[in-house]
């Protein structure tokens, strides 16, 4: 199986949360990022990972997306 640019995106934005805290969460603004950031942040609110569609803070379910997004960039070395 391979991996769109899409769900590399989604992966990205998944990487930048900061799992030591519950408070951090992240801001994708209209007018800094790529229409491709901006596209991920919403789906990854409309699968329920994130509480906001411009980003906002991980729900359960998108901190375990994240705890294993960032494990495996640890895994790979990056």
């Amino acid at each position: 199986m391979t991996n769109s640019n899409e769900k590399l995106q989604e992966i990205r934005l998944l990487n930048q949360f900061n799992l030591k805290s519950n408070t951090a969460g992240i801001k994708v603004h209209s007018h800094d990022a790529s229409d491709d950031i901006i596209a991920a942040a919403a789906r990854l609110y409309d699968k329920g990972l994130t509480d906001h569609v411009d980003g906002g803070y991980l729900t359960d379910r998108g901190r375990e997306a994240a705890d294993h997004a960032q494990c495996l960039m640890r895994l790979l070395g990056g």
